[in-house]
């Protein structure tokens, strides 16, 4: 390897310079460069498609999540593009028996559990509707750029900064950047290039996908749910508006080949799950998906961080993939900009892993578990709300302005209504103070004279 970087580095067009290097524009990293872009942090972000996938891959939008997208606005852009479903899964015979189906617990809240808990709700909203509002977003901050069409050839990280050499339509060239994040997927290049091993039970099934198009809210009626699991661990979800669904059953490639699939064998399958003899779906596509679990013995090598799939392969039960990416990348998105802001020294971004790590491994094992999709509500909201302070609506606020909504990129500073303001220190993060009236304070611990420093995710630093 090191003999091509060599040969690499004495035949490129041109360097070039960056704080931060994102490789990959999937959802985590888009979101580790929003985070930081919004702190004025100038961030590149690489992507070898030169187009967004148009495949809809994952569907769930978690409590958490959509209290991020919240903070930085996107909340009715995403609700736009989402479908209306209550978060059970329904399982049943097929879709035209719904009525008879039964309801089950798929770890996230209902609408009146989220009422409760957080200021917005889960949204079914697919990934490659996803990414577009990031993309979006990130292009409006001025410190972000997105660079498609480029390869990364090969990855360096020293203690001081990391470099990348990379290839697109118009040669090769080599990147510098003081911290380089690695969010290219499960089958990462970075995270080779860097000599980070993964464990974990590896392949675990192999599923085939049917995505088509046709009229099943009709069908189902006022059974909308997020998906209806069928028998023989089959499955029929929405993974969009204008009825656009997917079917998923198992696949055995030891005994079944997708060219042997005919487009009457597909119509045939969808009529079966659906309970519609007559249906005309519109087939879009097919195709089968290797699932499997495995984590990255490290997320940090120096001046290089993973995160999302690179980090952790899991599979689709549970739906916490795309979720667990998201988090990860705020949560090291906001720690790097500390850091180069002079906010913070290095070894607060030693806290990315020891608070992500556990995290990526409960979701792992659920997504290993065969009954990993089905499973309590209060139990799989403290994995994603991660020990956030609570959520409650501040009385007399116009437009319902939510704890959560008060928190700064900096620290927050909660108190009581007579309670002094929080200074700054010098080399410190920025201290905001909010005033709570007494019944507010008390939701929050927070008695007396007793104030509360809380954290940009939400995450109590300090009682004092």
């Amino acid at each position: 390897m090191e003999c091509i970087l060599t040969f690499m580095r004495h035949h490129v067009r041109q360097n070039e310079e960056v704080p931060v290097l994102v490789v990959g524009a999937g959802p985590a990293g888009l979101t580790a460069a929003i985070t930081l872009a919004r702190a004025g942090i100038e961030t590149l972000v690489l992507e070898r498609r030169t187009e967004v996938s148009d495949l809809p891959r994952a569907t769930g939008v978690s409590t958490s999540t959509m209290e991020l997208l919240r903070s930085w606005g996107l909340e009715d852009r995403v609700r736009a593009a989402a479908v209306d479903v209550e978060w059970q899964a329904l399982a049943t015979t097929s879709l035209a028996e719904a009525a008879a189906g039964t309801a089950i617990e798929v770890g996230y809240p209902t609408r009146a559990q989220s009422a409760v808990v957080s200021p917005t709700r889960p949204a079914c909203v697919a990934q490659d509707e996803l990414e577009p509002i990031l993309e979006a977003h990130l292009s409006s901050l001025p410190a972000a750029r997105l660079r498609r069409g480029v390869e990364v050839l090969g990855v360096e990280s020293r203690d001081d900064g990391a470099e990348a050499t990379v290839r697109d339509a118009h040669g090769t060239y080599v990147i510098h950047a003081r911290y380089l994040i690695a969010a290219d997927g499960v089958r990462s290049r970075v995270r080779d290039a860097l000599g980070i091993a993964t464990r974990g039970p590896g392949d675990l099934a192999t599923g085939l996908g049917v995505r088509f198009r046709a009229p099943l809210w009709d069908v189902v009626g006022d059974h909308r749910h997020v998906i209806y699991f069928l028998p023989g661990n089959h499955a029929a979800l929405p993974v969009g508006h204008g009825d656009r669904w997917l079917y998923a059953r198992p696949w055995d490639p030891r005994r079944e080949r997708l060219g042997d699939l005919t487009p009457e064998d597909l119509t045939r399958e969808v009529r079966h799950a659906t309970g519609v003899p007559d249906l005309e779906p519109r087939i879009e596509g097919v195709s089968t998906a290797d699932y499997g679990v495995a984590l990255a013995d490290r997320f940090r090598e120096r001046s290089a961080f993973l995160i999302g799939d690179a980090a952790h392969r899991l599979t689709p039960r549970g739906a916490t993939g795309m979720n667990t990416a998201i988090r990860d990348a705020h949560d090291l998105g906001w720690k790097l900009s500390w850091v180069l802001r002079g906010w913070a020294g290095d070894a607060l971004l030693d806290s990315y892993e020891a608070e992500r790590r556990p995290v990526a491994e409960h979701n792992a094992a659920r997504s290993a578990d065969p009954n990993g999709s089905i499973r309590g509500t209060a139990d799989e909201l403290r994995a994603d709300l991660g020990g956030r302070i609570p959520h409650t609506w501040l009385p007399g606020e116009s437009g319902r302005t939510s704890t959560l909504d008060l928190l700064s990129d900096g620290l927050t500073c909660f108190t009581g209504p007579g309670e002094g303001a929080a200074r700054s220190r010098r080399g410190a993060p920025p201290v905001t103070t909010r005033r709570l009236d007494a019944m507010t304070a008390r939701a929050l611990g927070i008695l007396g004279s007793a104030s509360l420093l809380v954290r940009p995710d939400g995450v109590p630093a300090m009682a004092t």
